[in-house]
């Protein structure tokens, strides 16, 4: 069973995984628009890292 954290992250990567098909695609029509695409996605980066952190910690507890 997935737990909300699992989730989250999937969700994550499936955005992450958008994103960068539209950098690799070249269909950004300014680099405005790559350096706004590229901020979202260290966003999302940070994001997932910080919830695995979260995921383990509590998974740590739990079996404590």
């Amino acid at each position: 069973i997935m737990t909300a954290l699992e989730v989250i992250i999937n969700e994550i990567n499936e955005k992450l995984a958008s994103l960068q098909d539209t950098v690799v695609s070249g269909r950004l029509a300014s680099y405005e628009e790559y350096k706004a695409l590229c901020g979202e996605m260290k966003g999302l980066l940070s994001i997932r890292e910080y919830t695995k952190d979260l995921k383990q910690k509590l998974e740590y507890s739990d079996n404590e």
